[in-house]
């Protein structure tokens, strides 16, 4: 089975939700689409499931595929998968800043994702090559810690000025 999230936010994730909209995948998908309006006939699409419900869908899972979220990250890892990650991104209307690109580059820097830029043209080859398991063990890593803390403050910092 295929486990894909596109996280809780309002914003729609249509471009991770399209690339399995006649795919030929003839394996279980099953998609927590969100707010997304597309709803592939080739999976089971649930708009907002209860995060318990996401572990299990994670833990039975060959393959997760999600947003670069922290917390979409944090399960997939936790059930032993190195998931694929796909960054949403600002200019497409799929969040309000770019910060999730900074956290999925972070990721596959680490050797913890692969990051999908163009899950359309990318993602039936990335699924299709043997899976590599999450690492047993993931030691948050101060740095990243304090690069995302200084991200979000001048994050804040920049709205704040611009009110």
């Amino acid at each position: 089975m295929i486990f894909v999230t596109v996280g809780s936010t309002p914003y729609p994730f249509d471009r991770l939700v399209a690339a399995f909209d006649g795919t030929s995948i003839t394996e279980e998908i099953v998609i927590q689409c969100g707010a997304s309006k597309l709803r592939p006939q080739v999976a089971t699409c649930l708009a907002f499931v209860p995060s318990d419900e996401i572990r299990r869908h994670m833990a039975a899972a060959r393959a997760v595929v999600c947003h670069a979220g922290v917390g979409s990250v944090s399960e997939a890892l936790r059930a032993g998968k190195r998931p694929f990650v796909v960054a949403r991104r600002r200019h497409l209307g799929e969040h309000v800043d770019d910060h999730q690109l900074a956290f999925a580059l972070r990721l596959q820097h680490a050797g913890l994702a692969r990051v999908l830029n163009e899950p359309h043209e990318e993602l039936h080859r990335a699924l299709a090559a043997p899976m590599d398991p999450a690492p047993p063990y993931v030691a948050p890593d101060p740095r990243l810690v304090a690069d995302l803390r200084i991200f979000i403050a001048s994050r804040r910092a920049a709205s704040l000025t611009s009110s």
